[in-house]
């Protein structure tokens, strides 16, 4: 046991170390996103004032919600056009050492999708997959991907803002009409020009997560990975003799730098068909701990960057709070299932102080695998150091739940807008109870914003759960179908946890499934998608209509959000919405598996 607490130590550690260093990156993060000066300004300004002049943009302008997510769509629609030609193409095109061969339509459709939408599930395997060159696409995809995510959750940071609050005008918005917004919302009336502005420019926040944020920590990571060994080449394979003496082909390629962005950006897909459990992609303990601290930092510094991007402390403590108390109930059973190991393992005589091993990288440990597990589906990143499939029921119980919640931290920019959605849930049902009229940082929460907000709430339970039931239905109706290594509880939860991850775009897997086919390449095709980009756009509408709104000054009718009895409300309104809509389907795959143990 003594390894145990070292292990447990360690893994405090890491946690404590992401906090630690995400509430400076926090603010960081609040004046890069508030226009305000910072360090790096005379490295990236001009590259980012020469990307929007050759592409004729002004990032000043003020944009409608409309156009922000017009812009965003449409540009996700190009890199969707472009990669599907890469993959598509690999055979023929440059960077192919190993001479790997260009994928199936229906596996390209799903692997660009999959990859645009920042989920990177995996139907293929990198080292016969893929050509340097998909590994390089799949690679920009990483950054503009979870860049996406960050700028839709900053337009939305701005429909909250406190118009007395904002700095003087000039510094806020350089343009003219941006001081007469501020100035006509100050004197109580809604004029023209302040409709629809104040939420600012979606390409200006797109750029800058890129060049300011996600840039800078990843080439610091990659550094550190390329120097404890991970391969940074464009050679093909190796040919190496093992500890075995067998001549073995080993797959390398760029993987530092992929790796650092695939954690940074949230991203989870592994340059390796093993992921992060691969020694070439997780080549020891610190590169262990350091994937473990990037692929949380961000999903962490966009909750306290929108304190100090509002400032509001008190009121993203709270957030934080609930997600931080979500994410300990979540992360703590699975470390004490994994570390207490398999009851069937123990009853054939089987030592199992280690833990369950089962599918787990001896150098990681049952504790980090356990702590790794729920992290990544927590923030869909969905990269993995041990296999999902072979952790206890209950742990993949967990698992799951972490990803249908979606909004304990969550991916980059998109966990804020998940909870954002549980928010204005909480809103109004806590204005219901005391029979005042919802009200959102002096905003009024109406029928309109409500709705929006059920229907992008109800979305992820329909798909997940139509999903595998499409899934089940099919496998009955023809049972030689390939996908199903086990049937039973087990089965019925690999399917499940295929559709719930393809929905939050997470990208981890049950690994037993087989899913190269056209069914689930085309079936959790349409999940990304839709899991995607309606959580985004549903958050943004809801912004947009509530910054066209008439701000309320404070007054002592107001329901506070910054306070411990609301941060409970939403936490218990996030676990209603969660458990009623998924127990059931639970209940036939984990539940049933853990009580046939």
């Amino acid at each position: 046991s003594h390894t145990m607490n070292t292990e447990l130590i360690g893994v405090l550690a890491i946690f404590l170390f992401s906090i630690l260093l995400a509430i400076p990156l926090g603010r960081y993060v609040a004046r890069v996103y508030l226009g305000e000066r910072t360090l790096f300004d005379p490295i990236f300004g001009p590259v980012e004032r020469l990307f929007f002049r050759i592409s004729r943009i002004d990032s000043n302008r003020e944009m409608t919600w409309q156009e922000q997510l017009k812009a965003m769509l449409s540009i996700n629609f190009v890199w969707f056009l472009l990669s599907m030609f890469v993959l598509m193409n690999m055979a023929w095109l440059p960077l192919n050492p190993d001479g790997n061969p260009s994928m199936s339509p229906d596996l390209a459709f799903n692997t660009t999708i999959s990859f645009v939408v920042n989920c990177n599930l995996q139907h293929y395997s990198g080292e016969s997959g893929l050509s340097y060159l998909g590994q390089l696409t799949l690679m920009f995809l990483h950054f503009v991907s979870a860049a996406t995510g960050m700028a839709a959750a900053v337009v939305v940071f701005n429909s909250m803002r406190n118009p007395a609050l904002l700095p003087s005008a000039g510094q806020a918005d350089p343009s003219p009409e941006g001081r007469g917004v501020v100035e006509s919302t100050l004197s109580g009336g809604t004029s023209l020009s302040a409709a629809g502005r104040g939420l600012g420019n979606f390409w200006n926040y797109f750029l800058k997560s890129i060049t300011r944020i996600l840039l800078p920590i990843s080439v610091i990571a990659a550094i550190i990975f390329a120097f404890d060994g991970m391969p940074m080449t464009f050679e093909g394979k190796d040919t190496m003799v093992n500890l075995e003496g067998d001549t073995v082909q080993v797959s390398r390629g760029p993987v530092a730098t992929f790796i650092a962005i695939k954690h940074l950006g949230t991203n989870g897909g592994g340059f390796f068909g093993a992921n992060s459990a691969h020694p070439l992609e997780n080549t020891g303990y610190l590169t262990n701990a350091i994937e473990l601290i990037i692929q949380f930092i961000i999903p962490l510094a966009m909750v306290f960057g929108l304190g100090f991007f509002l400032r509001r402390r008190k009121f993203a403590l709270m957030v934080f709070g609930v997600m931080t108390v979500g994410f300990l109930l979540l992360v703590i059973p699975n470390m004490v299932f994994e570390m207490k190991g398999n009851p069937a393992i123990s009853a054939m005589g089987v030592d199992q102080s280690l833990g369950a091993m089962e599918g787990k990288e001896v150098r990681n440990g049952s504790a980090s695998s356990a702590y790794w597990s729920i992290l990544t589906t927590i923030i869909s990143t969905g990269s993995v150091n041990a296999m999902h499939d072979s952790t206890m029921p209950l742990s993949g119980l967990n698992e799951m739940v972490s990803m249908m919640v979606n909004a304990f931290f969550g991916g980059c920019g998109v966990g804020i807008l998940n909870f954002y959605i549980f928010l204005i849930i909480a809103v109004f049902i806590s204005g219901l109870m005391v029979g005042r009229t919802p009200e959102f940082m002096g905003k009024k929460v109406e029928a309109r914003e409500v709705k929006i907000a059920m229907l992008t709430a109800l979305l992820s339970p329909l798909l997940i759960m139509g999903g595998t039931a499409l899934a089940a239905w099919a496998f009955v109706q023809d049972p030689s179908l390939p996908w199903l290594n086990n049937p039973g509880f087990h089965g019925f939860s690999e399917m499940l946890y295929e559709f719930t991850s393809s929905n939050a775009n997470n990208g981890s897997g049950f690994e037993g499934l087989g899913d190269n086919n056209p069914f689930w390449n085309i079936s959790t095709g349409i999940v990304l998608i839709l899991g995607r980009f309606i959580p985004i756009i549903g958050p943004v509408a809801i912004a947009g209509l509530l910054a066209n709104k008439k701000y309320i000054p404070e007054s002592a009718g107001t329901l506070k959000t910054d306070t411990l009895t609301f941060g409970i409300m939403v936490f218990s309104v996030i676990v209603i919405i969660t458990a009623l809509s998924y127990f059931p389907a639970l209940a036939l795959g984990p539940l049933a598996e853990y009580f046939s143990m």
